[in-house]
């Protein structure tokens, strides 16, 4: 399905001068959002400190809500539903669970360009790429951090962006929807967002496997951000 090879990634948007290759990590079983946070966290200051490297993290969390910074309370509709957790990344409130793609991203912006609209439009040029292997046309849209797709005749969010900035070392990313349960969507207002839908890989149409977005994410990002090597998740 994929229709690329690694070798066309050629026009790097946040590149490192010196070529450095960032860890690619995938969990396969569950990981509960606090203890993915605080793995976030103590990378974040590894990396800081130099004992450690940029790090891309896939995963899936349980289902469950976060409200990013400018989450409003009354776009969490049914509090009840699934765990909530304050989140200190940017954006409003969204949803995670199985199906779902996570990508939590530490990169050190110190070495690829102190500019954090560049790095947003880049982790959507990122998503964009990654959909394109599917045939999927992805866009961004002013004013409203994602991507989307049109369908059945209207827009509709198939990935959210919240990131988190620490002395200039990113973490927090990314979610895709590859194959969750889109009425669990309903709990919240995405992204603070009500006049669009939400959809899926898998929703519009195409037998996508968590698998098949791996290898689409990661060919993306080395278009977008430069070499990976694969290596363990932090636990």
């Amino acid at each position: 399905m994929l229709n690329r090879s690694l070798s066309d990634a050629h026009t790097l948007l946040m590149p490192r001068p010196d070529g450095a290759p960032a860890s690619w990590a995938v969990s396969t079983a569950p990981v509960p959002y606090p203890k993915a946070v605080a793995a976030m966290h103590a990378r974040v200051e590894a990396i800081l400190d130099g004992r450690a490297g940029e790090l891309v993290w896939l995963l899936e969390h349980p289902p469950l809500y976060t409200a990013g910074v400018s989450a409003k309370p009354a776009d969490l509709i049914d509090p009840g539903r699934f765990p909530v957790f304050e989140s200190e990344r940017g954006g409003q409130f969204t949803y995670h669970g199985p199906g779902q793609r996570v990508a939590y991203v530490m990169l050190d912006l110190r070495e690829r360009g102190r500019d954090v609209r560049r790095f947003v439009q880049s982790l959507e040029a990122w998503v964009i790429g990654a959909l394109a292997e599917f045939n999927v046309t992805g866009q961004a849209r002013p004013g409203r951090v994602g991507v989307w797709v049109e369908h059945a005749g209207r827009e509709d969010k198939i990935a959210a962006i919240g990131v988190k900035l620490r002395r200039w070392v990113s973490f927090h990313g990314v979610s895709l929807n590859v194959e969750p349960e889109l009425a669990h969507f309903s709990g919240i207002v995405p992204c603070g967002i009500s006049d669009h839908g939400v959809t899926s890989l898998v929703d519009l149409g195409l037998p996508v496997a968590l698998e098949d977005a791996d290898a689409a994410l990661r060919l993306s990002f080395q278009g977008v951000f430069g070499a990976t090597v694969v290596s363990d998740p932090p636990f």
